[in-house]
């Protein structure tokens, strides 16, 4: 397998992070549940650098009703590759994301790595995925 794109390499060189990415941590998921944890962790990591969408978890981030300066510009946060995997349990699972972004003081920096963590829990007869902090 070829290594590692460098730094800078830009949105070419995104395929080969997933590639490499899943082929370090092969799937152990059920298709559905892998693309219900990276949607949300996709959606989570948004939120997180760009401040786009925080309302919508409020247990993640309790200051969504105030005006947070976004921490990357919109336009220029791209999410490189991501998967999602077990972590330990069938019942808990790590979504990692590898992502690139601007910072406020203009700073461009790719293979930035965030991982959010999340159980499986039963509510209302249906399973569902529930974002867990990292204590």
């Amino acid at each position: 397998m070829s290594e590692l794109t460098p730094r800078g390499e830009g949105v070419a060189g995104d395929p080969a992070i997933q590639r490499r990415l899943e082929a370090a941590w092969p799937a152990d998921l059920p298709p559905s549940d892998e693309r219900e944890l990276l949607a949300t962790g996709r959606a989570l990591l948004r939120a997180d650098a760009t401040g786009i969408g925080r309302a919508t978890w409020p247990e993640v981030f309790p200051d969504s009703g105030t005006a947070v300066a976004p921490a990357f510009a919109v336009a220029r946060f791209r999410i490189q590759a991501a998967i999602a995997r077990r972590d330990g349990r069938a019942d808990r699972a790590v979504v990692h994301l590898v992502w690139a972004g601007m910072d406020r003081g203009g700073t461009f920096t790719d293979l930035r790595i965030t991982d959010w963590f999340f159980t499986r829990a039963e509510k209302k007869g249906a399973a569902t995925w529930t974002w867990q902090p990292r204590t």
